[in-house]
């Protein structure tokens, strides 16, 4: 339960406060770890286990920042991808990682939306990526799912903080989910964000994704955390058309099929949205 001081507590006082939290896993990690290990035994490599990472933000940034402070002791390569990750981490202590610690309340549905919508985003920037050839797609992946982790550790340390801010959002008293969480809190999740990357020293790509740089990696990442908002509100949300015609524009010599290839929705919606694209792009050639 929050103190009355923690109520009025600014983004800089809540990074103070959660930068040296010990960081949770999801349960479900602690699952799918014991069923591989079950399976593969003592062949475990560690590229089996990037599935598991990829699948808990919460796991990946734990790993990240203990790659993170290995590297600035060694002054090694920067860390930017799960397996990297991993692979720095050893299998032994990513099995300690997991079981060892604290896990999260996977009872509260805020907490297992705002896990789905980053993992969902997750894999929808890896597939877009992909169709670059200069792009790393693990480095895209990994910002996409790590662009929230203010709002997912405040829904593990705090849970009133973001439930207050959904109640002001379903009210109508606010628009959009910043909105809603200035009015409760005095700021937006995002600068949450962006102030624990800094303080962390996470790689840059992903407090370029949180602050809005134009760049093509923090723009794909950007774009497939939007689509993955809006699936999850609706798998048949009327934005999605403006999603694809947007990352079309950023790849532009990819394909409509393949740009949707990722998306997890109805064939015969997945046929609305071309056709509504098209037909976008028809009326605009007409002017």
């Amino acid at each position: 339960m929050l103190t009355s001081f923690q109520k009025h507590w600014g983004v800089e006082q809540w990074m103070a406060f959660l930068r040296n939290k010990e960081l949770p896993v999801m349960p479900h990690s602690r699952v799918n770890l014991a069923a591989i290990i079950e399976a593969e035994g003592d062949r475990l490599a560690p590229r089996e286990l990037v599935s598991i990472v990829y699948g808990d933000p919460f796991l990946a940034l734990k790993l990240l920042r203990r790659a993170e402070g290995r590297r600035s002791q060694v002054l090694g390569q920067e860390t930017t991808t799960a397996l990297a990750s991993i692979l720095q981490a050893g299998v032994s202590d990513l099995k300690r990682t997991v079981n060892d610690g604290p896990a999260c309340n996977e009872a509260l549905p805020g907490l297992l939306a705002c896990v789905e919508r980053a993992t969902l985003g997750e894999r929808i920037a890896r597939g877009w990526a992909c169709q670059h050839a200069d792009i790393s797609p693990d480095e895209v992946a990994l910002a996409a799912l790590l662009s929230e982790i203010g709002e997912l550790l405040l829904w593990h340390i705090a849970p009133e903080l973001p439930e207050q801010a959904l109640a002001e959002l379903r009210s109508g008293r606010a628009l959009r989910s910043a909105q809603a969480q200035t009015q409760v809190c005095g700021f937006p999740f995002k600068l949450l964000s962006l102030a624990l990357v800094q303080a962390w020293e996470l790689p840059p790509l992903i407090g370029q994704l949180i602050k809005g740089s134009d760049s093509l990696r923090a723009n794909l990442a950007r774009q497939a955390l939007d689509t993955a908002r809006h699936l999850i509100a609706h798998p048949e949300n009327p934005a999605l058309p403006a999603d694809i015609a947007n990352i079309r524009e950023l790849l532009p010599g990819v394909g409509l099929a393949k740009l949707m290839a990722h998306l997890p929705i109805s064939e015969e919606y997945r046929q609305t949205v071309l056709d509504a694209i098209e037909q976008e792009t028809y009326i605009k050639d007409l002017k």
